[in-house]
């Protein structure tokens, strides 16, 4: 990704090993801070409080917890293992929706498990080098998931005769939400690359903002034309025909389609079907709940009231960064987090394997190895 003219990605260990560093995106667009995570509490509460947030990146956040979590651990096989089962738990608890959480934590205790008997500073290594191995991983198909929704991109453009491709997404797919390139944003930021006009309607993403506050800000690092739009403005965009089509991120999608991702994803999907416009899901593989066949199933995350009844923005005289209430003081508030998306209403799933219909036999066809 890029920040001014110098690439980064969102995650990383310090030097020494002995410090996880993530860039803490509670601060951006208006300050680029790095921020380091020396203990397990720490980690947990960066991922709890979205310092780091996206399905994806939360998972390799808690893959490289588990090692931060061991640096401190006893030297005792027994002990250790007790205190990486309890770290692994308490970074189970922070995020229940994305189920790259599980995910990435299972590949990590798999992982040392079939090592064998390791002295502990082997056990050490090998959870750092899986960490960054499942990171590179996750960058190898963002990468992927870009090429193959670039193919659908390239269709569209055929057909508008070199205008532009409008791209409307929801919350914050990209790279902030990976360790590199985004899920949704991978193939809005390869087709770019490859010469297409486009430009991209940015829904706020209330109400923690991550649409304005991190979409925006990465597209326009990028130099990609796009616009911010109330959350509300998509159904009326796609009505005047000002929208090609739909691409939006995961957080966790079962076997036979069902979708699960930020609040309002679903009145998108509700308003592309009813206007015959593609909606897209992009997601690696390790956002598929295989455990899970329908959405209903899925746990949705219940956040703090005060995110819908204060707003944080940036006070430019002051330059600094405050909470303003929006709400009388007596009226609570209730705040879901996500919301699921039937199959029925998903065009396709843009995978790091291909393009699939969001159908169960689709999906297997993808990933044989789980029929």
């Amino acid at each position: 990704m890029k920040v001014g003219q110098k690439h980064y990605q969102t995650i990383w260990l310090s030097k020494d090993k002995r410090r996880l560093e993530i860039i803490d995106q509670r601060k951006l667009p208006f300050e680029f801070v790095i921020e380091g995570l020396e203990n397990l509490d720490q980690v947990a509460i960066a991922i709890q409080d979205m310092h780091v947030r996206g399905a994806p990146l939360i998972g390799i956040t808690a893959a490289y917890g588990l090692y931060i979590a061991a640096l401190s651990a006893p030297l005792a096989d027994q002990l250790f293992d007790k205190a990486l089962a309890e770290a692994a738990q308490k970074l189970l608890a922070t995020r229940p929706t994305a189920v790259n959480l599980r995910w990435a934590l299972e590949e990590q205790l798999q992982h040392l498990k079939a090592q064998g008997r390791q002295s502990y500073e082997a056990k050490l290594e090998i959870l750092a080098k899986h960490a960054q191995d499942l990171a590179q991983e996750d960058v190898r198909n963002c990468y992927q998931i870009g090429q193959h929704g670039l193919k659908l991109i390239q269709e569209i453009a055929k057909g508008k005769d070199g205008k532009v491709v409008n791209i409307l997404t929801h919350c914050n797919a990209g790279w902030l939400a990976c360790v590199d390139h985004g899920t949704a944003t991978s193939p809005i930021y390869a087709a770019f690359d490859a010469g297409i006009p486009l430009h991209v309607w940015v829904d706020e993403t209330r109400p923690r903002n991550q649409g304005a506050r991190l979409t925006a800000w990465e597209l326009g690092q990028h130099g990609i034309p796009h616009s911010i739009i109330a959350d509300n403005t998509g159904g009326h965009l796609m009505q005047r025909g000002m929208v090609d089509m739909v691409i939006v991120g995961s957080d966790r999608t079962t076997r036979q389609g069902d979708v699960a991702n930020k609040i309002g994803t679903y009145l998108k999907a509700l308003a592309a079907k009813d206007n015959n416009i593609p909606f897209y899901v992009a997601l690696p593989s390790s956002t598929l709940d295989w455990s899970l066949s329908k959405g209903h199933d899925i746990e949705i995350e219940e956040r703090g009231s005060e995110e819908v009844t204060y707003i944080e923005g940036y006070l430019e005289a002051e330059k600094k960064l405050a909470s303003v209430r929006l709400s009388p003081q007596d009226s609570p508030a209730v705040n879901y987090a996500f919301d699921v998306t039937p199959a029925r209403l998903v065009t396709g799933l843009i995978t790091e394997r291909g393009i699939c219909a969001a159908h169960e036999d689709a999906i297997l066809k993808l990933y044989p190895e789980r029929s």
